[in-house]
């Protein structure tokens, strides 16, 4: 619990300037209500903050670790587990064994760092998303599954060069929408008939059942841990961000059931993270993140949570507010290219709309669009191909629904002076690779 200073808007527009129009450069103090992710940014339980006293930080063989291999193997049925300090590191080990240059990577909207992990080594990430998760206003149960058509045609063409297929629970950048249980059996059928693993990008698995469990015919009466098992058993492996479902401040794991992937991906863990009984992580937050996986696989937990992001998502429908239909797990993603409409795609919508939300509130939310895209690594050229979102995560167990009401009504002040935005931001500055974080923006004038 920390005091909040509310700022002026002369105060909001010299800060914003002086981190080049890139929310991710400002500093914490400088922001409201901060929605620039989901990702370590939770309230730990009672029973976390417990466990962090009991951490066993020896070097090596650490009882933390044992318990935290114990829990993962008890969720997911994976006996080989490499704990590492997060998401992209566990990416960073297992890539470092699996992805080799001339490799493509079929999955469903590859996340940044997925994506960057990939084309950082010359390989292709391929998306095979279903072709309605483009439609922001279409409502369907299962928005993020892989298309088997799509996910066929790359195996018959490119199966030599296909080391694993990766799909992500919940699909973040489709607008954190769910996978069904069928679409992954599906994709598992296809797989095996090309003899080809399949990895799950886990970071929201345990929203990912919750959404199978509401939405998915025989699996009402299934509790998470169940619904879990069943996902698990269709995959031979999984990175995850322990951050987001583990609700832990830091952490991450590879967990599989493939003795070669985990012979093969040690010694990266060992030149990368750490020694392997310990990866990236302290002992103490191995604790907090087993009990942390522990909690957040049943019912009550994920609901409160989920539902917080549905209410929000009711006060954006009273508003007329557009964004990706049906409301995400962990996220709103307001659709920007129906908001700014006046905004070219090439001054980027939705960053623009991240900067004007800050502006109009202090509020921080993140683009999921044409910047964090990044540039095609052949022609060089921006991709605007995909979705121009602006995403407003909603952190676990921290804020309040007055705080939803509060970010609602700022969007709408933004959303009723629409008409008069009509022009957008220019990259100064960039990285080659995930360069939304790092990124220098100019502010373009009429």
């Amino acid at each position: 619990v920390e005091p909040i200073r509310k700022s002026t808007r002369e105060e909001r527009e010299q800060w914003i300037k002086e981190a080049h129009y890139n929310v991710f450069q400002l500093k914490s103090e400088q922001v409201y209500i901060d929605l620039i992710t989901d990702s370590g940014t939770g309230a730990m339980s009672d029973r976390q903050w417990a466990g962090m006293m009991l951490g066993d930080e020896s070097y090596a063989g650490a009882t933390s670790f044992f318990k935290l291999k114990d829990t993962i193997t008890r969720i997911t049925g994976f006996e080989y587990i490499i704990p590492t300090h997060q998401g992209r590191a566990a990416e960073n080990v297992l890539f470092s064994y699996l992805v080799h240059e001339g490799n493509i990577v079929p999955g469903n909207s590859h996340f940044d760092t997925t994506k960057g992990h990939i084309e950082g080594r010359h390989a292709i990430a391929l998306d095979c998303t279903i072709d309605e998760a483009k439609n922001t206003q279409l409502e369907i149960p299962f928005k993020g599954n892989v298309d088997p058509a799509k996910l066929e045609k790359a195996l018959s063409e490119y199966a030599d060069r296909i080391p694993f297929i990766i799909v992500t629970i919940t699909n973040n950048t489709a607008g954190g929408q769910p996978v069904s249980m069928q679409n992954l059996r599906e994709v598992r059928a296809i797989t095996d008939k090309y003899n080809k693993p399949v990895l799950f990008d886990s970071a929201r698995f345990a929203e990912n059942a919750y959404f199978i469990k509401m939405r998915e015919k025989g699996y009402q009466d299934k509790s998470i841990k169940e619904i879990t098992r069943e996902m698990f058993d269709l995959a031979d492996g999984m990175t995850m961000s322990a951050k987001k479902d583990g609700i832990v401040n830091m952490g991450g794991f590879i967990a599989t059931r493939r003795k070669e992937w985990y012979e093969g991906a040690k010694g990266f863990c060992v030149q990368y993270e750490g020694y392997l009984t310990y990866g990236g992580m302290n002992g103490r937050d191995m604790n907090a993140l087993a009990i942390g996986l522990d909690e957040n696989t049943e019912f009550d937990n994920l609901e409160t949570r989920i539902k917080q992001v549905e209410y929000l998502a009711q006060k954006l429908d009273e508003y007329e507010i557009p964004y990706q239909r049906p409301a995400g797990g962990h996220a709103i993603f307001v659709d920007a290219s129906k908001v700014l409409t006046h905004v070219p795609k090439e001054e980027f919508p939705a960053q623009t709309l991240t900067v004007e939300l800050y502006l109009e509130a202090g509020i921080r939310g993140c683009e999921i669009g044409y910047i964090l895209a990044d540039r095609d690594p052949i022609t060089h050229e921006n991709r605007f191909n995909g979705l121009d979102l602006l995403r407003l995560a909603i952190p676990r167990r921290v804020y309040t629904d007055n705080h939803m009401n509060v970010i609602a009504a700022a969007l709408r002040n933004v959303f009723e002076r629409r008409e008069t935005i009509t022009r957008g931001v220019r990259i100064a500055w960039e990285a080659p690779l995930m360069r939304h974080f790092t990124v220098q923006l100019e502010r373009l004038s009429v």
